[in-house]
């Protein structure tokens, strides 16, 4: 997967700056997009500098103790590159509370929220946007039961609609990454519609104080310091919801980091990262129907933009908010600056925070993931730095070559401004005073809880362990325990899991006999699920465990990497649900039993039935 500095493969490169221009990005060799398939009219690559997402103004009135905001999901418009027109988007704005005429916001996304660790949230969300979906022909193809789309579950489960029948809107908000209670962790039926309509699991904070469309969640902020971000989490249409752009940043800080001399301010820059397809008018298309990814790649909303820096170090907060596509990543410098075509820099952080700093050339991301990095820009002083996507990357990658358009060029960095503020006072990588996350060591009697991703039907709806979504929860995990949970893929694409509530450390991953293991697992479905009968893992391992990769080892993490025809391990120390009180808020704290979810993060298998509750109870219950 991401090679550490050494060890990652270097292939033969164009020369650096003559892809200036990105051609209609077209389906591998042997592939072919349907007919009538949107693609991306030829791009000028460069042309647009980088955005910033604006940060939101907390108002700490509301409720003392705590930092309130409301937030409220609107329809507006967004020019995602110079040559192409505005395209009707969805985001959320942030009310502002030294002016309330102002809102704050892009219309594309959402404002980043910057908070204080352990330093309560309390949002407000507002839901504005229209009553018809965006893409109102996918939720349609949906409700009308398409194939492709529609999740139809193994036996004896029946198929269910995932959204009522007059519905065609409906949205609630994900703190992806954070120790929330269940009742403000934004779970896919917590939805509410823009009329005001509610999901059977709609909850809401202090209900005096919302109206039929809004929600009130409390955030601990109970985490270490990590970038965190937000994001649509609505029963069957998340994919589209993200796609039309409601997500957005969330960082905890630590007061404590500033002592240890990291790039700030204009030097920490976020990047979030997503593929996406353009008619000729510039309006956003939604191509995941007819195949695996979309054709062009946008940073903070623009495709293919730059960003003119100092030849000094940055912080990079890179979030993969893609709905499906995996990136592989690298710095590529001009060839007659260094020795090596790639720019070498240090990962010091993940999902959930710092680890040991790691210099790397290249790393894998799947949707989900974070990562921290310094890119040290000084010994490319005039110069050109590409970040590049690996050639070869298909969009579910490691696995077999999908037929998703492949992207190359991503954005570029100039490092062309002067060096400031009397130079780089930042502390070396190398030299940073990062806390090392200790192991999580498995006892013999660690609880193993196994997620088998089954797929009844090629290329269709994907379930964990055979059973929907909507079926009641099956996993009842004791509170204070620690579980390794093993990720059963003997199918051919990778898939991100993401855990909620939880940071977790991988193990070790295990090649299996997939084909074997798929035609018992078939066997024991078909023959009434028998417990005696279920296939015995052990019985299909074909080499020894495989340790993490450097990039994920002893890190916090809340998404892995589950690869074909492996079983991915992960270890989750403690399940501790937040039951104290946010802001003196009656009902904020969680009670036991708490039930949370888990899922593939490729937001189209998410919608399509790959997601599970589980359930937190008492130790002596």
């Amino acid at each position: 997967m991401a090679g550490a500095m050494g060890t990652a493969a270097v292939l033969p490169q164009g020369v650096l700056g003559a892809r200036t221009y990105a051609a209609t990005a077209h389906p591998p060799a042997g592939c072919k997009d349907p007919e009538g398939t949107p693609n991306t009219p030829p791009l000028k690559k460069f042309v647009d500098p980088l955005p910033r997402p604006v940060a939101a103004v907390p108002d700490p009135s509301v409720y003392p103790g705590a930092d309130y905001y409301e937030f409220t999901m609107r329809q507006g418009t967004w020019q995602f590159h110079r040559d192409l027109g505005p395209s009707p988007v969805w985001g959320y704005w942030a009310t502002n509370p030294h002016d309330p005429h102002k809102p704050i916001g892009m219309g594309y996304l959402g404002p980043t929220l910057n908070t204080t660790r352990d330093h309560p949230t309390v949002v407000k969300y507002r839901n504005e946007l229209p009553t018809t979906h965006m893409f109102q022909e996918v939720i349609l193809a949906i409700r009308n039961g398409n194939a492709l789309v529609f999740p139809d579950p193994p036996p004896p489960y029946k198929p269910v609609q995932p959204f009522p029948e007059h519905i065609d809107v409906w949205n609630v908000v994900h703190q992806h990454g954070g120790y929330t209670a269940p009742q403000s962790d934004g779970l896919p039926l917590q939805a509410f519609s823009p009329k005001g309509f509610h999901a059977e699991g709609y909850t809401t904070l202090d209900p005096g104080r919302v109206k039929s469309n809004e929600a009130i969640y409390g955030y601990t902020n109970h985490d270490h310091s990590c970038m965190l971000w937000y994001h649509d989490h609505a029963m069957g249409m998340s994919a589209l919801n993200v796609y039309a752009g409601l997500a957005g940043l969330y960082f905890i800080r630590d007061p404590a980091d500033e002592r240890l001399g990291l790039p700030r301010g204009e030097f920490e820059v976020p990047l979030i990262l997503q593929d996406r397809t353009f008619n000729v008018d510039g309006s956003l298309a939604y191509t995941m129907v007819d195949r695996e990814g979309e054709d062009t790649p946008v940073v903070n909303g623009k495709a293919y933009p730059y960003l003119d820096v100092e030849p000094r170090r940055y912080r990079l907060r890179i979030l993969n908010a893609s709905n499906e596509r995996f990136w592989r990543l690298r710095f590529e410098a001009p060839r007659d600056v260094l020795l090596q075509p790639q720019l070498p820099f240090w990962l010091i952080g993940t999902d959930g925070g710092f680890r040991a700093p790691l210099q790397m050339l290249d790393f894998l991301i799947s949707p989900a993931e974070r990562y921290d990095l310094i890119v040290d820009f000084s010994k490319v002083k005039g110069s050109e730095v590409t970040l590049t996507n690996y050639p070869g990357t298909q969009v579910h990658f490691p696995g077999i070559p999908g037929c998703g358009p492949e992207i190359a060029d991503i954005m570029r960095f100039r490092v062309i401004k002067p060096l400031s503020g009397g130079g780089d006072r930042s502390t070396p990588p190398e030299k940073l005073k990062l806390q090392s996350v200790p192991p999580i060591k498995p006892k013999p009697h660690t609880r193993r809880r196994e997620w088998v991703v089954y797929q009844h039907k090629l290329f269709r709806t994907m379930t964990f362990n055979a059973v929907p979504y909507m079926a009641p929860s099956q996993d009842f995990i004791k509170e204070g325990s620690t579980e390794i949970w093993e990720y059963i893929n003997p199918n051919h694409d990778a898939h991100p899991m993401h855990v909620h509530l939880v940071n977790f450390q991988v193990l070790n991953r295990q090649p299996i006999d997939a084909a074997r293991y798929q035609t018992d697992y078939n066997k024991w479905i078909y023959g009434g699920r028998k417990p005696e009968d279920h296939p015995v893992l052990a019985n299909y391992f074909t080499g020894p465990p495989i340790p993490p990769d450097p990039d994920e080892a002893l890190s916090y993490k809340d998404t892995v990497k589950a690869p074909a025809q492996m079983v991915t391990r992960i270890i989750i120390q403690e399940f501790i649900p937040p039951t104290d009180e946010i802001a003196s808020i009656p009902g904020s704290g969680a009670t036991l039993p708490a039930t949370y979810i888990h899922h593939c993060h490729l937001l189209e298998h998410e919608d399509d039935d790959l997601m599970r509750p589980w359930t937190i109870v008492k130790a002596d219950g």
